[in-house]
């Protein structure tokens, strides 16, 4: 009897310091301050999809389209990350909110959505929207 006691006594006192582990989570990541106010903005990793161009080269014409929301082609070559070419056409760069907004209004530009990783079974799998 005493046994049962204790084993009660016991998991009662493990739930209890489940239930304040996560209210206080909770509590941290609930905040008053906007997520975007908090957070600097820094330039983090889109796809762009576009259309596919006519009459020149793929690999120019996103060059082209990325170099617009950048200071120079060297600046937009060091931020272009991929190239899609079969299934999608399109690129990955790394671009700050601003240059999402910019490069969105470009003719040709049919979408640009953040670059996200997700775990699936314990390996990394990225998650490109159409």
């Amino acid at each position: 009897m005493a046994s049962r006691s204790l084993l009660f006594s016991s998991i009662t006192t493990l739930f209890v310091i489940f239930i304040i582990s996560i209210s206080s989570s909770m509590a941290e990541t609930d905040s008053s301050v906007p997520k975007s106010e908090s957070v600097p903005l820094e330039a983090a990793v889109h796809i762009v999809y576009t259309d596919r161009p006519q009459h020149e080269e793929l690999e120019i014409y996103h060059l082209r389209t990325l170099s617009s929301v950048f200071a120079s082609e060297e600046a937009a070559k060091g931020a272009l990350l991929y190239t899609y070419k079969h299934a999608a056409c399109g690129f990955s760069a790394k671009l700050t909110p601003e240059q999402v907004e910019e490069i969105s209004k470009q003719p040709g530009v049919l979408q640009v959505v953040p670059s996200r990783t997700v775990q699936l079974h314990d390996k990394p799998v990225n998650v490109h929207h159409f």
